[in-house]
């Protein structure tokens, strides 16, 4: 588990649908270094396969992801 310490920057996509949470995504990580973590909060349950894609997509290392009543959360690290 990666502690909040570590976060960088965190993003709130909870309500919203894609594609907003990635793109406020890809905007976020735009403006961190390489090695920082984003924390991104999302409600949307077709984001789980979406923040997979961008990973692989972007290089990007999704490194935790967890669901909790319906809130779903990532750990990016800026490539």
């Amino acid at each position: 588990m990666t502690t909040t310490e570590s976060v960088s920057k965190e993003v709130d996509a909870r309500g919203l649908n894609c594609p907003l949470p990635i793109l406020r995504t890809k905007k976020a990580l735009n403006d961190m270094t390489s090695g920082q973590i984003l924390r991104v909060v999302a409600t949307d349950p077709a984001s789980q396969r979406d923040f997979e894609a961008f990973s692989r997509q972007t290089g990007n290392a999704l490194v935790e992801q967890s669901v909790n009543d319906g809130t779903f959360t990532y750990l990016l690290r800026r490539k």
